[in-house]
């Protein structure tokens, strides 16, 4: 045995010991009752006021029994939490189930019970022997129930959960030396007090988890309570338990291990680029992208590209990449992509016609112009609630007609309700004076009404993005994006109210302040004009999400310029930007 083992085994018995002394303390006022009635009973506690002591005694005993006994079941009855996973048979991967297999054998320690995939950049054994998981019924790929595997069997081995970006990003040695030291885990917990240690630790989590549920309050502050006094000893043992895998694990593949152990850095990097930056945008608009861990591959090999420090990591992908290991990737790779929408977001478990896949190739198209026009139309709906006019006072030389067929308006506009030019008052609601106005056109009657660039424009441009008007128009937008999330409720996410279950489990949406959120609208108006009127197309970039490709190629130098004018209220920056690209502020843009 590894000279960690007993070390986490004597961490383990100081576990135990606590539980014990927490059963011997409900147990000791029975002890004491039984003691009060024998004497009793004996003759040798006669008179008062021994009788009515060993009445509040016994009372006293029983309540506590009561109480223990309901408390124990909580602890041994309630399922602990389980990390979401999408569960790999072995006819699904069996080249991968031979290679854990292996290593195990090698490593002379038990192999894992079953595979399971999990949406990020980490790996570990879980432990699904719980009466409660076993009452569950298994689900296998398809969402079909399947029967109950051996995971879930009494003293089953742990269940190996593996990062899916692993898979299509590393080698298959690669692959193998990173499970090395997971799969060695199953030695020491296969180690009876190490086993029964981490199911009390588990116990009494799970137990505070229900004591959150109404009218079982009480249960949660013992539970807290001795997880507090064994805290210390569980984490200690932990550590011996890693270190053992460690030591034993030492003799496969170590000098692979250390150029492995890179690309899991690489990996988790260009994870959280691919879910903030690019997948988080799709899942707003109620779409998740079909293939995140095929696109992980796409995203890892541009910052391989862009990073000074990754040069030659492109050099791996001729070797065999590990999800050759599995039989339908394709299949798999949706499951998991399925599954990181409602951990990070809290999609629905199901694809409907409010959450619907999308493909790579289909990405710039269905998201990224229909994310531009979506927050564009959301601008103008701003500056119509706060009675901006459409556009800029029209000048001889520039006539423009807001009724032109290549150029639609927007059904917030004003120019779009009939019997007005544009709102007045606070409401937007068009008074007598706005009426009149229409009947006798004037040399400054708005020229270019509609959802146009150049009301953004002037609008930020005369109150200045820093002042007042800036601030009222992102507040307007702010609120209106509040009003959206509580509208879409159950559609956003299903069961987001369910204690344990509660989803997404690790949101990525953090607070947006309301300038972020206006630079991001006007960018998006930029976006949708130049596309109507200077020949720009959406694309798609791996690391950084929506952009604005100008003959094919990406513009990267509007952010600064769009901050300039938002932060500032300087236009020029942005208007020669305009400029030259041929992009027409006055003419409207198509919204959805």
């Amino acid at each position: 045995m590894e000279a960690n083992v007993p070390s986490a085994r004597s961490r383990a018995l100081a576990v135990l010991r606590v539980r014990s002394r927490a059963s011997a303390v409900g147990l000791l006022p029975a002890a004491l009752a039984v003691v009060l009635v024998a004497a009793r009973a004996t003759g040798r506690l006669a008179g008062d006021p021994w009788p009515t002591v060993t009445l509040v005694v016994c009372v006293v005993a029983v309540l506590v029994l009561l109480v223990g006994g309901a408390f124990a079941a909580v602890v041994l009855r309630a399922s602990p939490a389980v990390t979401p996973t999408v569960p790999l048979s072995e006819a699904a991967a069996p080249d991968l189930y031979r290679l854990v297999r292996d290593l195990a054998d090698r490593m002379d320690v038990p192999p894992p019970s079953a595979i399971a995939l999990t949406p990020d950049c980490d790996s570990w054994l879980e432990d699904r022997s719980h009466a409660a998981h076993r009452r569950g019924a298994a689900r296998v790929l398809g969402g079909a129930p399947g029967p109950v595997g051996p995971e879930s069997e009494p003293g089953a081995a742990p269940v190996l959960v593996i990062g899916s970006p692993f898979l299509w990003w590393m080698r298959v040695a690669e692959l193998r030396a990173v499970l090395a030291p997971v799969v060695a885990g199953t030695g020491p917990s296969a180690h009876p007090d190490i086993a029964d240690a981490r199911g009390f630790v588990r116990g009494l989590d799970a137990a505070v988890d229900v004591g959150g549920r109404r009218g079982l309050g009480w249960i949660a502050a013992p539970a807290r309570l001795l997880l507090r006094l064994c805290r210390t000893d569980a984490a200690e043992m932990e550590r011996g338990v890693a270190a053992a895998a460690s030591e034993r694990a030492q003799g496969v593949d170590y000098g692979l291990r250390i150029v492995a152990q890179e690309q899991v850095g690489l990996a988790y990097a260009g994870w959280d680029r691919l879910l903030t930056r690019v997948a988080l945008p799709a899942w707003r608009m109620g779409r998740w992208p079909a293939h995140l861990d095929a696109g992980v591959v796409s995203a890892l090999t541009e910052l391989s590209r862009r990073d000074r420090l990754a040069e030659g990591f492109t050099s791996r992908l001729g070797e065999r990449p590990a999800c050759d290991l599995l039989e339908e990737p394709g299949l798999i790779d949706e499951a998991t992509s399925l599954l990181a929408a409602r951990l990070f977001h809290g999609g629905p478990a199901e694809a409907g016609p409010d959450w619907s896949p999308v493909d790579w190739a289909a990405y710039p198209e269905e998201v990224v112009d229909r994310k531009w026009r979506t927050e564009a139309a959301r601008l103008h709906a701003a500056l119509d609630a706060l009675a901006v006019p459409a556009g800029r006072p029209a000048s001889a030389s520039t006539p423009a007609s807001p009724a032109s067929p290549a150029a639609p308006v927007s059904p917030a506009s004003p120019a779009a309700r009939p019997g007005s030019q544009g709102p007045s008052g606070a409401a937007g609601a068009a008074g007598p004076a706005t009426l009149a106005a229409a009947d006798s056109p004037s040399p400054t009657a708005d020229a270019f009404a509609g959802p146009t660039l150049e009301r953004v424009l002037g609008y930020l441009t005369d109150g200045g993005g820093e002042g007042a008007a800036g601030e009222a128009l992102a507040g307007r937008i702010t609120g209106e994006l509040a009003r959206e999330e509580r509208a879409a409720g159950p559609a956003a996410g299903a069961g987001k109210a369910r204690g344990a279950d509660t989803l997404p489990l690790f949101p990525l949406q953090p607070p947006r302040s309301g300038r972020d959120l206006l630079a991001d609208h006007v960018t998006a108006m930029v976006c949708c004009a130049a596309v109507d009127s200077a020949g720009a197309t959406p694309g798609l970039d791996w690391l950084d999400g929506p952009v604005l490709l100008v003959g094919g190629d990406r513009r990267s130098d509007l952010a600064p310029r769009v901050l300039c004018l938002v932060e500032d209220g300087n236009p020029e920056p942005l208007r020669d930007w305009l400029s030259a690209l041929g992009v027409r502020t006055e003419k409207p843009v198509r919204l959805v």
